[in-house]
């Protein structure tokens, strides 16, 4: 082999070289990027999850805290239900018996009759009574 082919083939040698450690350099780079983009990632999530449930507490703080005072109010013993339900009676609501408009949920502790008489009707023959079997 002369002496020209002998340097032509260690400059290709030299170039081979030089070129896979430019790859090889890259490769490095990249993976370094991806392990911080991964590390930057997990603590931006971490740091959402956190802001995300501190607002969620702020949130719900104002109503646990008047549940517990309406627990308080209320007692362990009795169950405030809401909403609950009223069935009408002879002594309370009797024009409501059978009627189909008749709601009878409390809310809060207050009666919500019907949609047309919210308080109940003040006689024994509603107006709007009608049957529960249409």
């Amino acid at each position: 082999m002369e002496n020209w082919q002998k340097d032509f083939w260690e400059m290709v040698q030299t170039v081979s070289d030089e070129v896979e450690g430019f790859f090889l350099g890259i490769s490095e780079m990249v993976e370094a990027f991806v392990e911080v983009t991964e590390e930057v990632t997990e603590e931006l999530q971490n740091t959402i999850a956190v802001e995300i449930d501190q607002y969620f507490q702020e949130l719900t703080e104002p109503f646990l805290e008047m549940y517990w005072e309406l627990e308080d109010v209320i007692g362990d013993d009795l169950d405030p239900g809401f909403p609950y339900p009223v069935e009408p009676s002879a002594e309370k609501n009797p024009a409501c018996i059978g009627c189909c408009h008749y709601h009878g949920q409390a809310y809060g502790g207050n009666l919500l009759v019907c949609g047309m008489h919210p308080y109940g009707w003040d006689g024994d023959n509603c107006p709007d009574w009608q049957s529960e079997e249409f």
